[in-house]
């Protein structure tokens, strides 16, 4: 099922998690084990992230240094794949622009068609760790509106290939990514905001937000969008605080601020025991208020850590 219906035929906010892929190497045991724990949540929908290549450097034995291609969790179509299959949940695989020719993504999305798959995130991703600014591959997408445009061509059936005939359309559900707080590359939020408007128009169906830890930015984000003429639904996106370090990590890597109180409060913290004890009060807090206010989806960042989650959403529930 597809995640508007999904949200459109409820009456109340569902409830939506987003996982990581396992890396290269091992087995998908671990995250099957995540998900049985999290299913007595009822979630409607499950996400899986994707990973493009990156670049590491190697010492050869005759000393020189060799700059080598690494994917640390290849397989996201076949993981999301077998979790659709095994769980009978619809699962939302993301769809990067970053590292990814517009072919090879036509490709994967004709893989996840075949699979039964009806969702998508579309995201531009991340540049890569050298880069001062995002790159797309040659022939690649440059930004998540060229990659939603993409997906909506194929929707209606026009592929790469001009010259195919008796195309079958590739009919997705397709979300996109917000930013309360604006994409830091943004120069303001409400250019942020006439960004956002043309990735709608292009064909997205909902918003997903990156983690907040004010639900007013998210309020405020809601009512910009409407204002804007943006009418889909828009999801908050939560991820608990679980250890001590995030305190300084989460405001660099993802540009968001953490109110004054949840920053003293972490600071007090002695180990990451306190500190995820902390984080998982506040993200309660934060989902509860959330739900009063009718959102009309909660999707919890977990990449893998159940234990607060679950004590989250015991107390939402």
């Amino acid at each position: 099922m597809k995640v508007v219906d999904i949200i459109n035929k409820s009456e109340k906010t569902v409830f939506s998690f987003e996982l990581l892929p396992p890396l290269k190497g091992t087995t998908g045991d671990k995250l099957y084990n995540t998900i049985e724990q999290l299913l007595e949540f009822d979630p409607k929908y499950i996400n899986i992230t994707t990973h493009r290549d990156e670049f590491d450097f190697h010492q050869r034995e005759d000393g020189l240094i060799e700059k080598r291609i690494v994917r640390k969790r290849p397989g996201t179509v076949a993981i999301a794949a077998s979790i659709q299959h095994k769980f009978g949940i619809p699962v939302v695989p993301h769809i990067l622009c970053g590292g990814f020719t517009r072919s090879e993504t036509e490709h994967v999305l004709i893989d996840l068609f075949f699979l039964g798959i009806e969702n998508v995130l579309a995201l531009r991703g991340d540049g890569l760790k050298n880069e001062t600014m995002f790159k797309p591959e040659p022939n690649g997408n440059r930004n998540a509106t060229e990659l939603v445009q993409q997906i909506s061509c194929l929707k209606e059936g026009r592929y790469l290939d001009p010259d195919l005939k008796n195309n079958t359309p590739l009919d997705f559900c397709t979300g996109v990514a917000g930013y309360p707080e604006k994409h830091f590359e943004a120069p303001n939020l409400e250019t942020d905001m006439e960004y956002l408007k043309i990735k709608v128009d292009a064909g997205a169906e909902y918003i997903v937000t990156q983690m907040f830890f004010d639900n007013q930015k998210y309020y405020s984000f809601v009512e910009k969008c409407r204002t804007a003429g943006i009418t889909v639904p828009i999801i908050p996106g939560l991820k608990p605080i679980a250890v001590l370090n995030q305190l300084t990590v989460l405001p660099k890597i993802f540009h968001i601020d953490l109110p004054k109180d949840l920053a003293n409060e972490l600071k007090r913290c002695k180990n990451n025991n306190e500190a995820k004890e902390v984080g998982t009060e506040w993200a309660i807090f934060q989902a509860n208020d959330l739900v009063r206010h009718n959102v009309p989806s909660l999707h919890v960042y977990t990449y893998g850590i159940t234990d607060n989650v679950k004590d989250i959403m015991k107390a939402v529930l």
